[in-house]
Order: structure tokens, then sequence, then C-alpha cells
């Protein structure tokens, strides 16, 4: 069976159901949030009278309704820490939509906790008109001893102009289940002003151009540390012996047993120490590695128009973890995604080759697409079947073919019965489910959500013929209830009009023969390219499409646009490297 899976489903469910404790390594949630709606509309009352809202793709609209309510009470009724601060807080926040993402939040920062083993993190990305909400929930459940940093990212190049600084930064809370956690000491390149000012060049390349005090601490130690050492005294001057960790780490031999004096000695004889006449203290020496760097901060904010002030790289600063533009190759046109060297700086940091990294608000597959390309196994959950068929696209168009061995997918419709019931339970779920059988992308923008008419289109696909350039398009109908022929000529009169070349009705229920019929008067779409014809109008049911019958068109070795394509992953030769 593979390790890596897909899940989907609530999240909450499905962690109780598939996780067992102290299961994952590392976590990364980016849970949606109102982070486009006006903060004190936020706390505005409300009084918990509205239907239960049902959480879709993006549409990151928590409520005070009587779901909110009803999940708000059970956690407080669990009692200890965790409802003491939910109590707290609804006093704080009011019974507002606020409390309703808190309220959301809650029992699932449990179950996350409850799955992470004790060597593991947790990153939470969020917007800062929560984070400080959410860091009092994760001091709940973590203990506040295993906050470790709040990181700044910068998302954004520009904002709007509005009555305040611009906001253009996200929060990621990094917290911990224990002290003994992995930790891979993350660095990035000095900046070339650095080496410039500390290092010299010369034939074998960038060595330290450090004097003085370097191999000393400030203020006055007893024992061996504050005596003399080949005539220079540090007490004499406030000082004491207090030998760099990187230079000890360039030491291929374990010093750690030798007193203060004797790890000089030693630095001496591997020439890693110079005493040079007349100067007033001995000089400390190392050459620059590719390894070298300094450690990360947790401010993570690209800077424009710095490219070349990266030592050994045409970079700017952290430019690794720049945002996703709007040209970019990465970006998949799903709002809110994250670029994948974000999460690679995080998976790095927190992770090694075989750990489990989950993220359970999976979104469009960043998470898990650098999960994938660092050898990490994975886990991924999400609520809708676009999510779920998006991730299947990009890892397909990242890693090829054959990914699809390497993962699986559980809680998806797998049998007509199953079927049956998403229908019935969520018509709009059930498009797009089937909309993924078919490889076919929902109609409109990604994310979007759909009120009015559809004017006939559930979903479209859309390919490229060898080397034609010129972009064609098969139009999706998808029906979950009854059918009839009408269906039929309808899609016809919308192939008609978009000019598209095949059109194809997907039907939960079996077709009439004069549905079949009027298909078949449908005509042919010739392909130039392959000289062959196929119906112009075809009829599926899902029954079929889950035995694996296929839409009939052009060779799928076409260029298909149906999705925008991830670049493919370059894997990297060495695991771990500093850039």
């Amino acid at each position: 069976m593979p390790e890596n899976t897909l899940y989907y489903g609530d999240n909450l469910q499905v962690l109780r159901d598939h996780f067992a404790d102290e299961s994952v390594d590392l976590i990364y949630l980016d849970p949606p949030f109102k982070s486009n709606q006006d903060y004190n509309i936020l706390f505005r009352e409300q009084d918990g009278s509205r239907s239960a809202a049902q959480i879709k793709a993006f549409d990151d609209t928590w409520r005070w309704d009587q779901g909110s309510v009803a999940a708000y009470q059970q956690i407080v009724e669990a009692g200890g820490k965790l409802a003491e601060t939910m109590q707290a807080l609804r006093q704080l926040a009011g019974e507002s939509d606020m409390l309703a993402y808190l309220s959301m939040m809650a029992p699932r920062l449990a179950e996350l906790y409850r799955v992470l083993k004790p060597t593991g993190s947790l990153y939470l990305h969020c917007d800062p008109a929560a984070s400080h909400y959410l860091k009092t929930l994760l001091d709940a459940v973590f203990d506040p001893a295993q906050f470790r940093s709040e990181v700044i990212w910068r998302r954004t190049g520009a904002h709007s102009k509005s009555r305040r600084f611009n906001p253009i930064h996200d929060t990621i809370l990094f917290y911990t289940k224990s002290d003994k956690y992995r930790w891979n000491y993350p660095q990035r390149p000095y900046m070339s002003g650095h080496v410039d000012e500390y290092f010299v060049k010369d034939e074998h390349g960038y060595r330290t151009n450090y004097y003085g005090n370097v191999l000393t601490g400030s203020g006055i130690r007893g024992g061996e540390s504050g005596k003399p050492w080949q005539g220079f005294d540090p007490t004499a001057k406030g000082r004491h012996w207090a030998i760099p960790g990187a230079l000890l780490y360039d030491i291929d031999e374990d010093l750690s047993h030798l007193s203060q004096h004797q790890k000089l000695d030693r630095l001496l004889e591997l020439g890693h120490i110079k005493i040079n006449p007349g100067q007033a203290w001995p000089v400390y020496e190392r050459y620059l590695k590719p390894e070298d760097g300094y450690p990360v901060a947790d401010v993570w904010a690209y800077q424009p128009y710095t490219q070349g002030t990266v030592f050994g790289t045409d970079q700017g600063v952290d430019e690794d973890v720049r945002w996703l533009s709007p040209r970019d190759q990465e970006r998949l046109g799903y709002p809110t995604q994250k670029p994948e060297a974000l999460l690679e700086r995080i998976i790095r940091a927190s992770s090694n080759e075989g750990e489990v990294v989950l993220d359970p608000f999976c979104g469009c597959g960043t998470t898990i697409a650098s999960a994938q390309r660092l050898g990490r196994a994975w886990r991924g959950i999400d609520i809708t079947h676009l999510a779920v068929g998006l991730i299947k696209s990009r890892l397909q168009s990242a890693f090829g073919r054959q990914i699809v061995d390497e993962y699986e997918v559980v809680g998806e419709p797998t049998a007509l019965p199953d079927a049956h019931a998403l229908a019935e339970q969520d018509r709009h779920e059930f498009q797009r489910w089937a909309l993924g059988l078919v490889g076919g992308r929902p109609a409109g923008r990604i994310g979007a959500v759909r009120r009015g008419a559809d004017r006939g289109i559930d979903g479209r696909i859309y390919f490229h013929e060898g080397g034609t350039t010129r972009t064609k398009q098969i139009i999706i109908s998808v029906k979950s209830g009854n059918v009839g022929v009408r269906d039929v000529r309808d899609l016809r009169a919308v192939v008609d009009r978009e000019n598209a070349e095949i059109g194809v009705l997907v039907t939960l229920k079996a077709p009439t023969r004069p549905m079949l019929t009027e298909a078949a008067d449908g005509g042919l779409y010739h392909s130039a390219v392959w000289n062959r014809s196929y119906p112009r109008l075809q009829v599926l049911t899902i029954e079929a499409l889950l035995a694996g019958e296929e839409i009939d068109y052009p060779p799928s070795q076409q260029v298909s646009r149906t999705f925008r394509q991830a670049p493919r992953a370059e894997i990297p030769s060495t695991q771990e490297p500093l850039l």
C-alpha cells in the first residue's frame, strides 16, 4: 500500500477515523479565513439562528450559527484548559464570526496535537487579524513553553492605499510537542557585503579576516579559560578564552574531551589559529565553505531589486521564499496558493527524508508537492473534490503518470452507491467529483462561489492536437437527477453556441434510448491531425466511468490545458543543501 495518502472529507472526522496517536512528524496548516473582510465585521454579534454554513473551497466565511454554537458547546463541555480558553475568548470576541472561526479551529488543533509525534512540529499559517487568537488556542493545546517562533512572511509586493501601514505579511506560528523536537538548523548564505568585510580572498578561497577578541568572550572567568596561553593573557583585558562553535565544527576530530588550552593547542597545530609577531591576539583563521551561512531568522521578507547581493548566488534577499507573481509558472489559479519554496524551507527545517508531513487543509497541494519532491511521506486532507482533483493533476504534471502508483485517495466514491450518497448529500460536490472523473475543470474561475445560471456548462476540458496552437474544448454537463432527451438537446445547443469540438453529458442515472439516439444524431468531430473522427455528443454514466470508461477524444499525448500545468519537479540530488 502506498505510504502517501490524500483524504477527501472534513479533516476533523478524517483525523479521528484514520490517524493514530503520535504518527506524524510535521504539520503545516493554512486554514481558510476571512482575510478579505473588514476587521470590525468579524466581531459583529450574531444570534446563531442562521442555518449551518457548509465549508466550501476558498469560501472562508465562518459564521456564528447553530453549527458553531454546537461546536463551541462541545469544547466547553469537554472541560480542561482549552475549554477555559474558549470561554475567555467568548468574553473577548462575543458571539461573532471570529468566535465561530475559533470554535472550528479548537477541536482540530487538539486532534493535530494528538497525532503529532513527541519530536514533531506544527506550523500554522494565518492572517494577522486572527494570529493572536490562534496563538492563544495553541498555547492552550501545546503549552506556552512549546512556542518556538512567530515567523513573519512577506506575502505580496504592495497593497492598495489605506489609512494604515500597508498589510503585506502573513504570520506563521511555530510550535513543538516537546523540547526534543526535530531541528535541522536551517541557514541562508551570507550577504556579499558580509563576506567582503570579514573575509579575504586568496588562492584557496575566502578566508577569515578576523583579529583580536574573536577567540575570546567578554568578562573574566576562573579556571583555565581565564589563564594565559602562548603568552596572551585574556584576564588582563577583561576577557576569557571562548572558541567559536563554527571553528570546532570544521574540525574532523572530536575535541570535546580536551580542556580549553588543549583545544587551543590542537587548533594551533592544525593551522586554524595563527600567531603573528607583534599582534595583540592570536588570529582565528578558516576558509568559507559552500554550506556556510547565517541561521535563518524569523522574518522571511523577499526584497525586490536586491538580486546579486546574496553571496555565491544571483539571488536577492530571501528570494527563495518570494511570493508568487501572476506570471509565475508555478501558479495554478488557486486563491491563497503559497509558493513551494516557502514549504520547502519549513519541511527542510523540521523533518528528515522518509518522515511524515501532514497538511489538513491541503487546498491545491503545495505542501504535498514539496514533500514529494523532498523525499518525505505525506498525508493531505481537503473537504472539496475540486481540491482533490487539482492535486491529482498537479502531481501528475510535476512527477509524471507513474505518481498515481505512489499514493492512494481515501473518501472518494468508488462504487455507484457511494456516488448516489454523495449526490444526495451535496449536489455541487457531486458535480465537482464527477468532473474529476473525466479530468474536467469547473466552469468559471477556480474558487469562485457559483451564483445564478451556469448557461448549461458545468465544466470544460481544454486540449491541443499535436503541434497545433489553437486551444480546443470539450463542454461537460453533469446531471445527478432524472435525465431525458431534452438534456442532450440542451448540450448540443451549448456546444454550437460555444463553438466547441465535443460535448459530454455525465449522468448518474442510466440514459434512455431516445437520449442515445439524439446523441448519435449530433454528428462527428474530425481531427485532421489524427485522421480520425470522434462522436460530437457523448453520454457517459457514472457507473461506466467508475469501470474505467473515458471520453473519446484525440489521444492524450496532446498537451492538456484543462488545469494550469505545474512545472516538472526537479528532485534535489542531495536532499538537504543549504539553498
